[in-house]
């Protein structure tokens, strides 16, 4: 019996492991959207939002001034679901933690903290640290949302960008309308620049 060595499963691990390498140091890789979905992108962040089961972006004209991107999920007139991007939000905010802060404190009274953790994001080296938290609240049934007494869940991603300005990027929608891995596919989503 011959035993022959190859050098290209070698040379293939070799070429991966250094592709990983270059990635996570200083690169500007960016996160993988699952399909069926689609991307907001800003200057600053883009994000996806699942578009397969819904969620269509809002003009500019029609959104709020204080989100660069918005895509919604309407049912009969009613906004069942929302990704939004707010860039520039806060003052005095220099990285994840008080960027999180600030975004926390817009989350509103009478919502419950499930989860608060560290995430790093894909993108600029310089702006990856980010922190997510995961919460629930009750819908008021004002302007356009559920019926008074829906329960809704959310995450919101903040941090900061390598430009030094702050984002926070929102998920809402009706409870158990996603599902926890949509939720991790959300957060999976964003490429900070």
């Amino acid at each position: 019996m011959t035993l022959t060595k190859s050098r290209t499963p070698g040379t293939a691990v070799a070429a991966a492991l250094a592709l990983t390498l270059l990635s996570g140091c200083g690169g500007t890789g960016t996160a993988a959207v699952p399909d069926g979905w689609g991307t907001l992108d800003t200057r600053s962040v883009s994000v996806g939002y699942p578009k397969n089961q819904g969620y269509a972006p809002q003009p500019a004209a029609e959104r709020s001034k204080a989100n660069a991107a918005v895509a919604l999920k309407e049912e009969k007139g009613v906004r069942t679901g929302m990704v939004s991007v707010q860039l520039d939000f806060a003052t005095g905010v220099g990285d994840a933690g008080e960027a999180a802060a600030a975004a926390g404190a817009g989350i509103g009274i009478g919502a419950t903290r499930k989860d608060t953790r560290d995430v790093r994001l894909a993108g600029e080296e310089s702006a990856r640290e980010a922190r997510r938290i995961d919460y629930e609240f009750t819908s008021t049934g004002e302007e356009s949302t559920p019926a008074e007494g829906t329960r809704m869940t959310g995450v919101v991603v903040a941090g900061v960008d390598s430009q030094d300005v702050p984002f926070a990027i929102r998920i809402n929608a009706v409870k158990d309308a996603l599902s926890a891995a949509d939720l991790d596919s959300f957060v999976a989503s964003i490429t900070v620049k």
